[in-house]
C-alpha cells in the first residue's frame, strides 16, 4: 500500500472556525491527529446498519458493511465507501512507520490503515478509525 497525498481540501476553513466547530475532544483529533483512548469511543462495539459520516465536514466515508469486530479498541472497517473518500499519507510520528488516514474531503485525521495483520476480510486491510472522527447515520 503507497501513501498517497491528496490535492487541496474541498472544504477549507481557518483553525478559529474549526475550533467553533468542534468541541475540543474532536478537535484535537480531526485537526492535531490526535488519538482517542482504546474501548472509549461510542462506535467501537457498534453493530448499527448504516453510513459513517466526517463529524468535521459531513463527507461519506464509510459504510457498516465493512465494520469488523477487530478488538483493538476502536472501530474498524476494512475498506473505505470509496477509493477518494479518504487520502492516506505517511506517519513517522512515535517513532514508527504507520499509514494515516484523512478525509479527502477536509483532510481531517480519521485514524491510520494496517495491513497484513490476519484478519479475515476481504481487503486484509484495517482502516483503524477514531469513533469522534465519525458521525453514524443510521439507515432508514
Amino acid at each position: 500500500m503507497e501513501p498517497v497525498v491528496g490535492a487541496t481540501p474541498k472544504v477549507v476553513r481557518s483553525e478559529e472556525e474549526w475550533r467553533a466547530l468542534l468541541d475540543p475532544a474532536e478537535f484535537a483529533v480531526l485537526r492535531q491527529a490526535g488519538t482517542e483512548r482504546p474501548y472509549t469511543g461510542e462506535y467501537t462495539d457498534t453493530k448499527t446498519e448504516g453510513l459513517y459520516e466526517c463529524r468535521a465536514c459531513g463527507a461519506e466515508l464509510f459504510r457498516s458493511d465493512t465494520k469488523f469486530d477487530s478488538h483493538c479498541g476502536w472501530p474498524s472497517f476494512f475498506s473505505p465507501l470509496a477509493g477518494d473518500s479518504v487520502i492516506l499519507r505517511e506517519d513517522r510520528a512515535l517513532g514508527m512507520k504507520r499509514v494515516e488516514v484523512l478525509c479527502a474531503a477536509c483532510h481531517s485525521h480519521l485514524g491510520h490503515v494496517f495491513e497484513g495483520e490476519g484478519y479475515p476480510t476481504p481487503t486484509d486491510q484495517r482502516y483503524c478509525i477514531n469513533s469522534v472522527s465519525l458521525k453514524l447515520v443510521p439507515s432508514e
